[in-house]
């Protein structure tokens, strides 16, 4: 569906037929998607299809970009097809795991740098650091056992690994096993002890991780690692001095959905990215934590936004104030896509509605809006099918899928949207 400023609010997009060719792909995901768990993936075949659907439009693609590249799904896939990429995501932990897949590494340094790590993390040379093991957030997670080994760890890899991407590389490995070393709830999306947890082996799980990572660097397709760049920053605040990109691919955090300062505190802390997790809620998109005054929000808002806020506003105030901040967030964004992508370039967009206290929360339609407003054109609309949601609509309290109509419901489909400059 083509969506202009004459019918952007009497289209009926929810009725949109599914779009199957968006909502699988053809070919296997690459191991290196696996290396690190992150919530919400954006799925790996949509680059390809993208890239695909560009040319189909007469758009000639050299340089990918993705401004919320999270842990680098698109970045990898835009370097498997030869493109040149460009990424930022305000979480550092994010681009870590992104930076990691986005390197091809050399099996014997693997095993080089490894068995230093091994050998320092099975000697006396280390001392234990008050900072991390009276930390009280980490010891919050951790028992002793396992805050103890997990030090160690962290300081071998630090003191044996001398070369930035392998350190990199480590680090990734290390960040992975912490949930499964620590008391966090398996597969709980909120934070949430789980005092039954049969917590891991560090060492144990660190050398399964690094095998992993190993089979997954050989099946790599990377070939020209250095055609990536990767920032820890917002875009909001990027200063780009001339357009570069070609195809902007991305899928921004969604309203009313995670705190990934939250779900990513453990790596945070041990990686001492900060001393304080929560500093990352601070600019993040999509935060309920720094929602400004909603008064000016609403003078900002287009149609689409403040309708949805305004409905909000009669059953939740709090909530009507972070939507209006990320719909006034998301349209900043939108305005700042013309320094970064060319004239006759291309946007794919995904993102997904959702609905809280029975109001819908309208995500697809207002970021539509927001590129109409901005003078793109061909604003066109798909709907897909996402597969790890077919099963029931509905979340519990802590994140966990449920059957429960009570429950805080999802949606099983999400919507691509296109937009040329």
């Amino acid at each position: 569906m083509i969506l202009t400023i004459n019918n952007i609010h009497t289209a009926d997009i929810d009725a949109l037929p599914v779009d199957e060719t968006w909502t699988m792909g053809e070919e296997k995901p690459s191991l290196m998607h696996s290396i690190h768990a992150y919530p919400a993936k954006f799925p790996p075949f949509i680059t390809t299809k993208a890239l695909q659907y560009a040319k189909q439009q007469g758009i000639e693609v050299h340089t990918v970009a993705d401004i919320f590249c999270g842990c680098g799904t698109v970045a990898y896939e835009a370097l498997a097809n030869r493109k040149t990429f460009f990424g930022c995501d305000l979480n550092p932990v994010a681009t870590l795991i992104a930076r990691t897949k986005c390197r091809k590494y050399a099996s014997n340094e693997i095993e080089i740098y490894f068995k230093r790590i091994k050998d320092l993390f099975f000697s006396d040379a280390i001392d234990i650091d008050e900072y991390f093991c009276k930390n009280n957030r980490i010891c919050y997670w951790f028992y002793p056992k396992q805050l103890n080994d997990l030090y160690k760890l962290r300081s071998s890899i630090i003191s044996a690994v001398d070369a930035e991407k392998y350190l990199d590389f480590f680090l990734c490995a290390f960040s992975s096993i912490l949930k499964s070393c620590s008391k966090w709830l398996t597969k709980s999306i909120k934070p949430q002890i789980d005092p039954r947890k049969q917590t891991k082996d560090v060492w144990k799980e660190f050398c399964r991780q690094i095998l992993k990572m190993k089979k997954a660097n050989e099946s790599s397709e990377v070939v020209e690692e250095n055609n990536a760049e990767i920032l820890t920053q917002s875009v909001l605040d990027l200063n780009i001095n001339e357009p570069f990109v070609d195809l902007l691919v991305t899928s921004p955090p969604y309203v009313t959905s995670y705190e990934y300062a939250d779900i990513h505190q453990l790596s945070t802390l041990w990686l001492d990215y900060s001393p304080d997790y929560k500093h990352f809620r601070t600019g993040s998109i999509g935060s309920l934590y720094h929602s400004g005054e909603l008064s000016i929000n609403l003078s900002k808002l287009n149609q689409s936004g403040l309708s949805v806020v305004m409905q909000m506003y009669t059953v939740d105030k709090k909530q009507a104030k972070a939507i209006a901040q990320y719909y006034v967030n998301m349209q900043d964004v939108v305005r700042k896509l013309h320094n970064i992508v060319k004239k006759g370039g291309a946007c794919l967009f995904v993102i997904g509605n959702t609905e809280y206290k029975s109001v819908k929360i309208d995500n697809a339609r207002h970021l539509a809006e927001s590129f109409l407003n901005e003078g793109f054109y061909n604003v066109t609309i798909k709907r897909r099918r996402i597969l790890n949601k077919i099963l029931t609509p509905y979340r519990d309290k802590n994140g966990k899928f449920s059957s429960d109509k009570t429950s805080r419901k999802i949606y099983s489909e999400e919507f691509l949207i296109f937009a040329q400059k």
